[in-house]
């Protein structure tokens, strides 16, 4: 395998492919080069599909899968020390974060051995109508063909985890584009389960342009999923691109979260602090935009406030740290002038709203409009904005006043109220007292509108990577 502390090529087809190319990887923090990986373009993503075509012509087993599924959970396990700093290094993620998100990939691999080894069709009542009598009918589950999967740098294991974990649960081969800023994580995956004993070419990484490789992906056949997590503009353009692939697509989000009067302040605040502003607000779900009802208004900033003042800001590396930078130049520059755009909106600023060290500082914005793009994009950064309202009705309104709906939260004591917000949020998920940025790797996650048109999860994501056949038995 050419790989060195700083070098790594691409797996395809057996093989740990350099190309006479590199992608530099720069740490977020320090801009310093943590690992050089070999640059593929669109010759080697064609070489990714016919090795991919070739290894699914020997199907494996469901139990071989589960096999390698768990032994690659457990392979992160005994390597969770660097799984946790290669994350750190590259996606500039605080450790603390780092180790949870190298934890969750274990889960993510463990559900899916379970997926592998249980996944099955049903059987069809046929004698409920008429001509369905004497014949027996079930269905059976197999898989839809390679899969493309296109991941984000936020999650940089745990995304490309919840791709390539359930694909292999439902016996597809996948060709891998991993985040061009951090595919050390994707490679040290694609190791382990080398490591674990899949055979080649069930998993192949190609890591460059994504003009180049995605053309690839959308134009050859031969690929009949792509499952892709980004943005909504550009995950709506594949879809739109590829009219005859399943394209499945987990987007973006402007994550709201409601404070009732009746909420358990402490509660809600803890929440936000901690979620809105964990990995600097590079989570699509990170809480972005907090509606409270007016009685509770000023006792939810008293208490926000000061937490947010309590946040450890500094270098990723730093086991302490609780905010570190955002992946590059370009997203601070973006973020800071959203935010100055909401200063000049007329928003008050309560906290942070500056960069400090090359870090932008916690920010809590109070009075944003909801025409502000704090307000009605997605931040993807360490910004929360508060707002006082009259009213639940006024607070749903505002909520569901994005083109998003990936998940939502609310706090309260009424059972009432949470129902009526779980029912009327439009949104794939809401969470109640609790952070809607929580997520269970088993759940289903995914969202509506222009956030998404999938569920993820390994039971769910393994149903859409594999098509239902039917079978009709005449015993009359």
């Amino acid at each position: 395998m050419a790989t060195t502390a700083l070098q790594r090529g691409l797996p395809i087809a057996g093989d740990w492919i350099e190309t006479g190319e590199w992608i530099e990887v720069r740490s977020p923090y320090s801009r310093k080069i943590v690992g050089r990986v070999a640059r593929a373009g669109a010759n080697e993503t064609k070489r990714a599909i016919d090795a991919a075509e070739r290894a699914m012509r020997e199907p494996l087993p469901a139990h071989r899968r589960a096999e390698i599924l768990v032994r690659v959970a457990m392979g992160l396990g005994r390597r969770h020390d660097e799984v946790a700093r290669t994350i750190s290094q590259e996606a500039g993620k605080p450790m603390k974060a780092a180790r949870v998100e190298a934890k969750r990939a274990m889960s993510t691999y463990t559900f899916a051995a379970v997926e592998a080894r249980k996944l099955g069709g049903e059987m069809v009542p046929m004698d409920a109508a008429q001509a369905g009598e004497g014949k027996l009918a079930f269905t059976l589950r197999r898989p839809i063909g390679i899969v493309a999967a296109i991941t984000p740098f936020n999650f940089p294991l745990n995304l490309v985890a919840h791709k390539l974990a359930p694909a292999l649960a439902a016996g597809c081969a996948v060709v891998l584009k991993p985040a061009s800023q951090t595919p050390l994580s994707a490679l040290l995956l694609a190791e382990l389960e080398e490591e674990a004993g899949l055979p080649p070419g069930w998993l192949n990484v190609v890591a460059g342009p994504s003009s180049e490789i995605g053309d690839v992906l959308i134009e050859d056949e031969r690929v009949k999923a792509i499952t892709f997590t980004g943005s909504s503009t550009v995950g709506w353009g594949l879809r739109e691109r590829a009219p005859r692939k399943k394209v499945n697509l987990e987007l973006g989000n402007a994550t709201p979260l409601i404070v009732a009067a009746d909420a358990d302040l402490d509660a809600a605040a803890a929440a936000t602090a901690a979620n809105g502003f964990s990995f600097a607000g590079q989570s699509c779900i990170s809480i972005q935009r907090v509606y409270v009802e007016r009685p509770a208004y000023d006792g939810f900033l008293g208490r926000l406030l000061p937490r947010v003042a309590e946040l450890e800001i500094g270098d990723p590396a730093d086991e302490v740290t609780d905010v570190g930078p955002v992946i590059d130049e370009d997203a601070k520059e973006r973020i800071t002038a959203w935010i100055e755009e909401a200063r000049r909106g007329g928003a008050e600023i309560l906290s942070g709203g500056d960069v400090e060290d090359g870090l932008i500082r916690p920010t809590v914005i109070a009075g944003a409009g909801p025409n502000l793009k704090v307000s009605c994009e997605e931040v993807f950064g360490p910004v929360v904005t508060v707002n006082a309202v009259d009213s639940l009705d006024e607070a749903i309104e505002l909520a569901n006043g994005t083109r998003y709906g990936l998940q939502a939260g609310i706090f309260t004591h009424a059972l009432g109220t949470a129902l009526r917000a779980a029912q009327e949020l439009e949104f794939g998920g809401v969470t109640v007292n609790e952070a809607p940025t929580f997520r269970a790797d088993q759940m289903p996650y995914g969202g509506v509108k222009d956030s998404g048109n999938t569920r993820e999860g390994p039971a769910y994501a393994v149903r859409e990577l594999t098509e239902e056949h039917l079978v009709v038995i005449n015993n009359a």
